[in-house]
């Protein structure tokens, strides 16, 4: 399963479109950081010491400034490299638990105003909370929009697709499926399973951010092994229009949906989405086709704050495997010391600029991922990039570590949002791993004690899609 297209690295999160996420190249060559601890993993107060070097021609690359900041925000470190004639230093430490990031930047910002590359590291990542609590009604606000849901009836209309024109489709039976959804909306998939066989364990995939057709190879690919997937679109949009198409509602109607009814619970462009995802999830345990013992959700970025939704408010869900989870710590800007914001920046000074930010900050805590996750009681497999701005390494870790069940968390020290470099093929192993044993009938190959796994990669990353 591919974590993200050419698509989305064309239009994902689009105020972080314009921030650099990986280790990007100079004028005259690539600026690499490489921390001591090969998995970024140090204890309170230990020094992490990176090592800043350069892969080509190293003309020109002396008084570069750095800053290191924890979680992205507070500043702990500061001051200059010379990497004209060899490798330098950059060291720094924190004695409360979180991440710590080394941004490099050219000598004239001016004219290179992003990051030429970043270093990660986390401390006591076994004992990253929450940044602020749950709102006291969370548990009731959800239980109520799960009535409101209930009185919908599904009507699941499933249309069938020809798909013989789609590579390694032979043997499996294609579907679009529409059901009904909160308030007059819909919600709109599409359907992947083996043409031979009664019953199949089941998994449903969530998209990650942005507007755009679903991929029948993605779905197909997943069913192929034996498997009922389900793969559905984050919107009321139907699943397979032009490129055109989605490109008029992203820039109209959808533009920066993330904000979309942020002032209220109640209208948050989100209560429709996380309850599609519910609906989903009902259907797929409605189908005689379903073995009645797996259901998988999964997803990336987006996609995992979906599964945390599905699998928080769905005692149906068997597993949990999600990738870079976006929409975690929304409140990480009022912690102490602050985290700074990530995906959907709703704390954030983007966005609407008439927002009402008390009752945006009312609102945020109803939809953040770490709540939903505290809610999981069914094996999960997270993992994490060090260097990743849209879904911040303490967020996500407060969220694994808030989860009462066999979980395995992957620490990428290396990877970013985008996974560049092949930084993220661990989780790929993993995933496969899992899908493998759940396939058979087997638990999830949860390591035992659940640990915290460091993932190392050969390859330099690469800088990121524009």
């Amino acid at each position: 399963m591919r974590a993200f297209s050419s698509r989305f690295l064309g239009v994902v999160f689009w105020c972080l479109a314009a921030r650099a996420l990986a280790d990007a190249p100079t004028p005259t060559g690539t600026i690499t950081v490489v921390p001591d601890h090969a998995n970024g993993i140090y204890a309170l107060n230990e020094p992490v010491t990176w090592q800043v070097d350069v892969k080509g021609d190293r003309t020109g690359l002396n008084a570069l400034p750095y800053f290191v900041k924890k979680d992205g925000q507070d500043e702990v470190a500061k001051g200059t490299l010379d990497l004209s004639a060899g490798p330098a230093t950059i060291t720094a430490t924190r004695g409360e638990p979180g991440a710590l990031m080394a941004y490099i930047y050219a000598a004239d910002r001016t004219k290179q105003p992003l990051p030429l590359a970043f270093g990660g590291a986390v401390f006591a990542p076994d004992k990253i909370g929450f940044s602020a609590p749950e709102p006291a009604d969370f548990d009731a606000f959800w239980q109520g929009k799960l009535k409101e849901l209930a009185a919908v009836p599904m009507n699941p209309v499933v249309e069938k697709v020809d798909v013989t024109s789609v590579k390694n489709s032979e043997g499996i039976d294609y579907d679009k499926v529409t059901l009904d959804n909160i308030r007059g909306t819909h919600v709109h998939g599409q359907l992947a399973r083996p043409t031979v066989g009664e019953k199949f364990p089941a998994i449903i995939m969530f998209q990650f951010a942005g507007v755009y057709a679903l991929d029948k190879a993605q779905v197909i690919a997943q069913a192929k092994p034996g498997w009922l997937a389900l793969n559905i679109s984050a919107h009321d949009l139907p699943i397979d229009e032009s490129d055109d198409f989605y490109k008029t509602q992203k820039d109209g109607p959808l533009k920066n949906y993330m904000y979309i009814g942020n002032e209220d619970r109640e209208t948050s462009y989100f209560l429709r989405m996380f309850l599609g995802c519910v609906r989903a999830e009902q259907y797929l345990a409605s189908r005689p086709d379903w073995d009645g013992k797996t259901l998988v959700v999964t997803g990336t970025s987006q996609g995992g704050l979906q599964s945390f939704v599905a699998a928080g408010l769905c005692p149906q869900v068997t597993e949990v495997m999600t990738l870079v989870p976006a929409g975690c710590d929304v409140y990480g800007p009022l912690a102490n010391p602050p985290r700074a914001f990530c995906w959907p920046y709703w704390l954030s000074n983007w966005g609407p600029k008439d927002r009402d930010m008390k009752k945006v900050q009312a609102t945020a805590g109803y939809f953040d991922g770490d709540y939903f996750a505290s809610r999981i009681h069914c094996p999960t497999l997270i993992a994490v990039g060090l260097l990743d701005e849209a879904a911040r390494s303490a967020g996500v870790i407060a969220a694994y570590n808030s989860i009462q069940a066999p979980k395995e968390l992957l620490i990428m020290p290396d990877s970013n949002h985008y996974g560049t470099g092949g930084a993220q093929a661990i989780y790929f192993k993993r995933f496969n791993e899992w899908k493998t044993a759940l396939q058979k009938g087997l638990p999830p190959p949860v390591p035992m004690p659940a640990p915290i796994t460091p993932s190392v990669t050969t390859t330099d990353p690469a800088p990121p899609s524009k």
